[in-house]
C-alpha cells in the first residue's frame, strides 16, 4: 500500500506543476490530456497538424512558449580531435647538472631554487687548489719570459760589439721563444677556469694568485635543484650535483592516451594545450614523442608534447588537457547541448515544431560534441525549427501527462 500511495502522491505532485503552467499532451496525433487553464483564463493554442503515428508531441499554450526557446537547426563544423588528461614537466633534455669543473671547497652561493637566471650568470664560487697552482706556473712563466727578454736584449748589443758568440745569441734567442710558449700554456690553463684575458693580465702584473674558480650556468633557465653549501667540497662529476637548471622557454606535457586513441597520433601534430590554473589560455605545441608499449594495466600510451611558454608561466605539476586535432572537420547539424535529452531507455531525443506551438518528440543519433553543440548524425535535417533549450521542460511534461 505505501508503494501505491508513494505513486499516487507523485503523479498527482506532477499534474499540480504542469496543470499551474497550461499544457496539453498529444501523443500518436490524438489529445491524451489538456492541462487546466491558469485562472481559466488562458486561450488554448490552434491545433497543429498531428504528429506522426507513433511520435509523442507536446502541445504548448500561450503562456507557456516562454519556457522553450526555438531555432532552425544549423551546420557547424566539428573538429575531429582526440582529448587527454596530462601533466606539465620540466624539459628534461634542456636540464643541465651544474658541476664545478675542478674540486675545491665552495665558498659562496648566488642563486636558489625557483630563480631565473641567465647564461653565464654566477650560481657559485670554489677556493680551488688546481687554480691556485695554474696562476702560479701562469705568473712564473711570466717572470721567466721577462728575465730571457731582457737577457736577449743584451746579447744583441753585445754580439754588436763582438763580445758574445753568434751560438750565445742564438741560444738567447731559443730561450725566450721557449719562455714566450710557456706564458701562452700558462694563460690558456688559466683560461680553461674560467678567467678573461683581462682578469689573467691584472693577474701577471699584480703578480697575484687568485684561488677563487667561478662556476657560471651554462644556459639561461631556472634554478630547479640546489645541493650546494658553503664549506661543501665538491668534485667533478661527483653526485649530486651542486645545482640544476632547466631551459623553461618550452615545458613537457605528459599525458596517458587510451590505447583506443593512440593509432591517431602522430609525432610532430600540433596540440593545444589548456590549463586549470589559466581557465580560456591555450597553450600551442608539437607531440615530441609516442611511447614505444602499453601500459599493461592501464592500456594507455604515453605521449609527450613540446608546449612554447615564452613568458615563464607554466610549473611542473600543473595539470593540464590536452587535444590534438587527428583529421579534417567535419560538418554536420548542431543543436545545443540544452536541446538534447537523455531518456531513460539511453535513447537522445530533441522536440521538432513546425508551428513554435506543438513540439514533436524524435529519437536522434549523435556524433561529435563541440563548443556547447551536439552533431546529430541522424534523425533531423538542417531548417527544421528545434527547441534549443527548454527541452528537457518538453520531457517532463510528457512524462507526467502519461503518468
Amino acid at each position: 500500500m505505501s508503494g501505491v500511495a508513494a505513486m499516487l502522491l507523485a503523479v498527482a505532485g506532477g499534474v499540480y506543476f504542469f496543470g499551474n503552467i497550461n499544457i496539453s499532451i498529444k501523443a500518436g496525433g490524438a489529445a491524451n490530456a489538456t492541462a487546466a487553464e491558469s485562472g481559466g483564463s488562458a486561450a488554448r493554442a490552434p491545433a497543429a497538424p498531428p504528429a506522426a503515428s507513433g511520435e509523442p508531441s507536446v502541445e504548448l499554450q500561450e503562456t507557456q512558449l516562454g519556457f522553450v526557446k526555438v531555432e532552425p537547426a544549423v551546420e557547424r563544423a566539428f573538429p575531429v580531435e582526440k582529448e587527454s588528461v596530462g601533466s606539465i614537466d620540466f624539459d628534461e633534455d634542456m636540464t643541465l647538472q651544474v658541476f664545478t669543473p675542478y674540486q675545491g671547497r665552495i665558498i659562496g652561493l648566488f642563486a636558489k631554487v625557483g630563480d631565473n637566471v641567465v647564461k653565464g650568470q654566477t650560481l657559485f664560487t670554489i677556493d680551488s687548489p688546481d687554480l691556485l697552482q695554474a696562476e702560479s706556473t701562469l705568473i712564473a712563466a711570466a717572470g721567466v719570459l721577462d728575465l730571457t727578454t731582457r737577457n736577449l736584449a743584451r746579447l744583441r748589443e753585445l754580439y754588436v760589439t763582438r763580445a758574445v758568440s753568434q751560438k750565445d745569441l742564438e741560444q738567447g734567442i731559443s730561450d725566450q721563444q721557449t719562455a714566450e710558449g710557456a706564458l701562452r700554456a700558462g694563460r690558456d690553463s688559466v683560461r680553461l677556469f674560467g678567467k678573461t684575458d683581462k682578469e689573467i693580465d691584472r693577474i701577471i702584473a699584480e703578480r697575484m694568485a687568485d684561488p677563487t674558480l667561478v662556476v657560471p650556468s651554462p644556459i639561461s633557465g631556472r634554478i630547479t635543484a640546489r645541493n650546494a653549501a658553503p664549506g661543501l667540497f665538491v668534485q667533478p662529476g661527483s653526485a649530486p650535483a651542486p645545482y640544476a637548471v632547466a631551459d623553461i622557454s618550452t615545458m613537457w606535457m605528459l599525458a596517458n592516451v587510451a590505447e583506443s586513441d593512440s593509432p591517431a597520433l602522430r609525432k610532430g601534430q600540433e596540440v593545444k594545450v589548456t590549463m586549470m590554473a589559466y581557465p580560456g589560455r591555450v597553450f600551442e605545441g608539437k607531440i615530441s614523442t609516442i611511447g614505444a608499449s602499453v601500459d599493461p594495466n592501464t592500456h594507455r600510451v604515453l605521449v609527450r608534447s613540446e608546449i612554447e611558454d615564452p613568458a615563464h608561466e607554466l610549473r611542473p605539476g600543473m595539470f593540464a588537457t590536452f587535444v590534438i586535432r587527428t583529421g579534417d572537420p567535419v560538418r554536420g547539424v548542431a543543436v545545443p547541448l540544452d536541446g538534447v535529452v537523455r531518456e531513460g531507455d539511453g535513447t537522445m531525443t530533441v522536440w521538432v515544431t513546425t508551428d513554435r506551438r506543438r513540439f514533436v518528440k524524435r529519437t536522434v543519433t549523435l556524433g561529435l560534441r563541440r563548443d556547447g553543440y551536439h552533431q546529430i548524425v541522424d534523425g533531423l535535417r538542417p531548417g527544421e525549427l528545434v527547441a534549443t533549450s527548454g527541452a528537457l521542460f518538453l520531457s517532463n511534461a510528457l512524462l507526467t501527462a502519461s503518468r
